[in-house]
């Protein structure tokens, strides 16, 4: 089903080691509009939608929000690498180390972990890929957050990537949305209303 290549999506790469951004990016890992939520949530709707293209939509943008986790993994591995436990204390991510040393866990920026309540599936094409717009949205506005909070232009470089990909899935979603809506009225699944006749 998939062909994977052992190289990142885009170059993740760091200027110095820092801990309390590495607490906030986090965020996008395990948070409510992360990569983790967003890959779950397509790769699962894709199971109810009408068409065999919006299937792969879902499919291929979910997979890709996969290799966005494995990035965003990638920029927190390398903004903690070599630090002590008193560099996590400093940073106020102590529970971190506490409960998982350098090891990542699907947590948000506050250490709230993941939790499946993040997404839905109302097995309803119209309902779910409008669902998915908003999550783009949501989580191009996060990136556009992080991006404020960090100095270092070769992280910027990485999120701006990553924000771009997330305005690419809003718009990819919202022409399938138009193209679903237009088969299900033509096929009489739809009647304007959301339901069948």
């Amino acid at each position: 089903m998939w062909i994977y290549q052992k190289t990142l999506q885009h170059p993740v790469k760091v200027s110095y080691p820092d801990l309390k951004f590495a607490k906030t990016v986090i965020t996008q890992y395990g948070g409510p509009d992360g990569e983790l939520g967003a890959s779950l949530r397509y790769l699962n709707q894709r199971y109810s939608m009408p068409t065999g293209q919006a299937k792969a939509l879902l499919t291929d943008i979910g997979t890709e929000e996969l290799a966005h986790m494995e990035m965003i993994a990638a920029i927190v591995y390398k903004l903690v690498e070599g630090a002590s436990p008193k560099d996590y204390e400093d940073a106020g991510w102590e529970g971190q180390y506490a409960q998982h040393n350098h090891g990542l866990f699907w947590t948000d920026a506050n250490g709230v972990p993941w939790c499946a309540s993040y997404i839905a599936c109302l097995g309803d094409p119209i309902a779910d890929l409008t669902e998915d717009m908003a999550a783009e949205q949501k989580a191009r506005v996060t990136y556009e957050h992080l991006i404020h909070l960090t100095d270092d232009p070769c992280i910027k470089d990485t999120l701006r990537f990553l924000w771009e990909r997330e305005v690419i899935h809003f718009q990819r979603f919202g022409e399938m949305l138009n193209t679903v809506q237009e088969h299900m009225s033509k096929t009489n699944m739809w009647c304007g209303c959301g339901m069948k006749e």
